[in-house]
């Protein structure tokens, strides 16, 4: 094997190393949480994302955040994801969610990372109520900002009803997307 393959498999088999750490490390974050570590969480992302400057568009413009501290996602060829979350107005928790996703492709590795969608107009939120189980990608448009895009926006150019942000990312994935994700509502003890 030459220095330049095996230089382009390292990656590949950092990520097989992580793999199996992250995913053991995080195994006991996909059962139930009770309503109490959601809130704990959701108000240690909280913070987390007020912290950052390029956040204070959004945290003035939301109607409600919906905010997953904590989803962890795997996989070699097939991969999923879970977590759970809650959703907010102000100081009060509107509801606990859950989302959940799987795909089929070139996915490779694990990771944990938060997610908060923004949800900036009440329709927007109306249809994340109306749904038994709302799929990103159907209903209102779903807009993912990225560090760069985040530096650029302010309250004034703000159009899309719901913005999605990633947050405290931790592992190795080579495949990230919402898309095809299903928000359910639940009931935690």
């Amino acid at each position: 094997m030459t220095q330049s393959t095996r230089r382009n498999l390292l990656p590949l088999g950092a990520a097989l190393a992580l793999a199996p750490a992250i995913l053991t490390a995080a195994s006991g974050r996909a059962q139930a949480a009770t309503r109490a570590e959601i809130d704990a969480e959701v108000a240690s992302a909280l913070r987390t994302l007020r912290a950052q400057e390029n956040t204070r568009p959004l945290f003035a413009g939301a109607k409600s955040i919906l905010i997953f501290p904590r989803i962890l996602s795997g996989g070699f060829i097939v991969g999923g994801q879970y977590g759970q979350g809650a959703l907010i107005a102000g100081d009060r928790t509107l509801g606990y969610y859950n989302i959940a996703g799987a795909s089929f492709g070139f996915t490779i590795g694990a990771q944990v990372a938060g997610l908060a969608m923004f949800f900036m107009t009440d329709a927007a939120r109306a249809a994340l109520d109306a749904a038994s189980g709302w799929e990103i990608g159907t209903g209102p448009t779903v807009v993912a900002l990225d560090q760069g895009m985040q530096a650029n926006i302010t309250s004034t150019t703000l159009s899309e009803p719901v913005y999605a942000i990633s947050f405290s990312q931790q592992g190795l994935m080579a495949s990230l997307s919402i898309n095809g994700s299903k928000i359910t509502r639940i009931q935690p003890e």
